[in-house]
């Protein structure tokens, strides 16, 4: 049986007493990994193996974007992107969503799983994996930044939080009549309505 491709040996091969040093790459995955290590000798009868097993990296998720990201005032769909080794992932928002949606679906490892549900084939046992999920924020119509965090979880106690910061929106003011007409006696008062996000004053 060959040993795996994650583990080098050095030597591979000697004569007399000797000592094999074995090191590997990096293991991403949660779930111990094992490989067969097989020696021969010349003119000796069958072999002799030893396993090696290398240790299980713990259960993470990290986001692309770090802490933050930047959404524009228009709003739109933005994709919340990470690496994690976990089974399943969930997507929520922590506080006041503000009218933004997180899709029921994510994608990870190339898969599709419902929000919160296991990934098919449980990918984050082997390797770490890529995933995304695509929020969809509305159109800021404030003059204030709004913004907005996520939650990325296992449903456990490992996460990650990303803000999704949105820019202040455009300051509007509009007025429903162009003309009122008061009576000679000047009452009853006209009213003009303002719509408007801002602050205003009237002279």
């Amino acid at each position: 049986m060959a040993k795996p491709s994650w583990l080098t040996v050095d030597p591979t091969g000697g004569s007399g007493d000797g000592t094999i040093t074995n090191t590997g790459l990096e293991h991403t995955g949660r779930a111990l990994r094992t490989g067969t290590v097989t020696v021969t000798g010349d003119g000796v009868a069958g072999s002799k193996s030893y396993t090696v097993n290398q240790e299980p990296h713990p259960e993470f998720v990290e986001l692309d974007n770090g802490a933050a990201m930047s959404v524009a005032k228009e709003g739109g769909k933005v994709k919340v992107t990470g690496k994690s080794n976990s089974k399943a992932l969930s997507f929520a928002f922590v506080g006041e969503a503000g009218g933004a949606e997180i899709a029921a679906s994510y994608t990870a490892a190339g898969k599709s799983a419902a929000n919160g549900a296991e990934i098919e084939g449980d990918p984050g046992a082997a390797a770490q994996y890529n995933f995304e999920v695509e929020v969809t924020v509305p159109e800021n119509s404030t003059v204030d930044a709004v913004a907005r965090t996520i939650k990325v979880s296992n449903g456990g106690a490992v996460s990650a939080q990303i803000v999704l910061n949105q820019t202040a929106g455009d300051a509007f003011l509009n007025l429903d009549k162009e003309t009122v007409t008061l009576p000679w006696e000047g009452t009853p008062a006209q009213v003009v309505n303002v719509d408007s996000n801002t602050s205003w004053s009237v002279s």
